[in-house]
């Protein structure tokens, strides 16, 4: 089974509107992956902002249902692959987990970049809609590098 783990700051926002996308991306081979979300500051059980609820609706994705949630070593263990918004989000990662620091990387680095995903809260709706189009880009066209990283690797 494939699995990726999205990490943002408080797992409101950014990371929970990856992973409904990704696995609207995904809908047809969805039962070979796992895909969820966390954050490196969140607050547990807070639902995803309403404008990221909207602009997933929008695409005709519900992820109402979506809590917060902190990552720990659980989760870092869990994941074949995670994939963070911000350099900062990579760091504190490799740091607390450097047994896992190999499998921790930023989205923009799955189509050969290295950038961060603006964090849109408190923002526009509009600047929502910028995340959510920055994310689907990188999902088509980093799809083939994601899912080879997300294979879960025999110990």
């Amino acid at each position: 089974m494939k699995s990726v783990l999205f990490v943002c700051t408080a797992n409101m926002c950014r990371s929970p509107m990856a992973q409904g996308l990704f696995q609207a991306h995904i809908k047809e081979q969805r039962d070979g992956w796992r895909i969820e979300s966390a954050g490196v500051a969140a607050i547990e059980s807070t639902p995803a902002s309403q404008k990221t609820l909207q602009v997933l609706a929008e695409r005709g994705i519900d992820l109402s249902s979506h809590r917060s949630r902190q990552i720990d070593r659980s989760l870092m263990e869990q994941f074949a692959l995670i994939l963070v918004m911000e350099y900062r989000h990579k760091q504190v990662l490799q740091s607390l987990y450097p047994q896992f620091a190999s499998k921790v990387y930023l989205v923009s680095e799955m189509i050969g970049e290295s950038k961060e995903i603006d964090d849109p809260g408190g923002g526009t709706i509009e600047d929502y809609q910028r995340t959510a189009q920055e994310l689907e880009t990188i999902f088509w066209k980093g799809y083939s590098k994601i899912a080879e990283l997300a294979e879960e690797q025999p110990n």
